[in-house]
């Protein structure tokens, strides 16, 4: 019966929409059968018992048609303005804010900032340990270019005495 949009069969799938035709379905039956029979004959009391009879059975003929076109009315509406894909989005909205603990009717504020305080705590102290760890590395390297500048100075410092050697030793032969 309802087909929407990709012309899947969706007749009703979520609880709002089959609560929807439920509802529509008992207030239509509800107000097209509020007349009953002994109602219907009170109403035409100069009439024969045949009479009444036969216009009973019109009436529900009448009201049986009236009641599939009204259901048939309902439909193309839901189908026209896309009620059934409305209500699936907001049952997926509500299903989604249920989960979500700041929608929850049942969360208590106070634990909400105490949870966010303490992972914003364990966030800094993450922060500030990797910037430790950071510092230390940086002590480290220094350390070794120190020792690398030492360690040139020395060479540089050897090369000299080298080529002092060098100079005395030809200065001796010369």
């Amino acid at each position: 019966m309802e087909q929407e949009a990709g012309g899947t069969d969706h007749h009703f799938v979520g609880t709002r929409r089959s609560d929807l035709k439920k509802s529509f379905k008992v207030a239509v039956r509800s107000l097209l059968t509020s007349c009953s029979r002994e109602d219907f004959k009170k109403a035409f009391p100069n009439f024969t018992n045949a009479e009444r009879q036969r216009l009973h059975q019109l009436f529900i003929q009448v009201v049986t048609s009236l009641h599939a076109n009204i259901e048939e009315e309902f439909e193309s509406l839901c189908l026209e303005t896309q009620v059934g894909k409305i209500l699936d989005t907001v049952e997926q909205l509500v299903e989604e804010q249920s989960l979500d603990p700041l929608y929850s009717d049942k969360t208590n504020i106070g634990d909400v900032v105490q949870n966010l305080a303490k992972a914003k705590e364990n966030e800094i102290q993450f922060l500030r340990t990797t910037l430790e760890k950071a510092e230390e590395r940086m002590l480290l390297v220094q350390a070794q270019i120190e020792q690398l500048k030492k360690g040139a100075q020395e060479v540089l410092g050897s090369t000299d005495v080298v080529e002092k050697f060098r100079s005395s030793i030809s200065s001796y032969q010369t």
